[in-house]
């Protein structure tokens, strides 16, 4: 039943100026960094999966989500989808990045729901495992169903694609909590949760 008031809360929630003005501001600068690490070459290949990538996109959507709370992170992680793929053309490519920063928040915002001690590091480790996990089984399944190629062994795929989730997912969660301490400390009426 309290399952049911927290999602009756989250669609009937009113959204105050501050939060919209933080939520654009936000889903831009992931868009802006987007297109520098894209055009200026910047993003640096993961040397065993050549097509996948290393970069920062994913800082602005857990700094969302840790300011302002879940949906203002889910919407700036559409918004980062949305615009990698009016760059690239490449949906399934855009699709696995809006899946893996939005399992990110997913985690991020569980175990900082669930857990009053240790809520930083926990939520950390679960935003990370979430990635890791939704991201190696959206990888099996687009090999299956045909979308990816299979060049080397399924389980070496697999694995390979959880290693770099996790890196990924590490560097995402480690630079939204920084910067959302630095804002917390100085500018504390900006944050929504704690």
């Amino acid at each position: 039943m309290r399952i049911v008031q927290q999602i009756s809360h989250l669609i009937t929630m009113r959204i105050n100026t501050r939060i919209l003005a933080g939520t654009a501001t936000l889903a831009a600068l992931t868009v802006v960094l987007d297109y520098a690490w894209k055009y200026s070459y910047l993003k640096i290949q993961f040397p065993l999966l050549p097509y996948m990538k290393f970069d920062f996109t994913g800082i602005p959507i857990v700094l969302a989500t840790l300011l302002f709370g879940f949906i203002p992170g889910a919407v700036t992680s559409l918004v980062a989808t949305v615009a990698i793929v009016a760059r690239s053309g490449d949906v399934v490519g855009s699709s696995m990045k809006g899946l893996a920063e939005f399992s990110t928040i997913l985690g991020i915002t569980v175990g900082l729901k669930l857990f009053r001690k240790f809520r930083k590091p926990v939520s950390s480790l679960l935003g990370v495992a979430s990635r890791v996990l939704v991201m190696m089984a959206a990888n099996l399944m687009a090999i299956f169903v045909g979308i990816l190629s299979l060049r080397e062994s399924l389980i070496v795929v697999t694995l390979l694609t959880g290693v770099f989730n996790v890196i990924q997912g590490a560097l995402s969660v480690y630079g939204g909590f920084v910067i959302y301490e630095a804002i917390r400390r100085r500018a504390p009426h900006i944050s929504n949760t704690e």
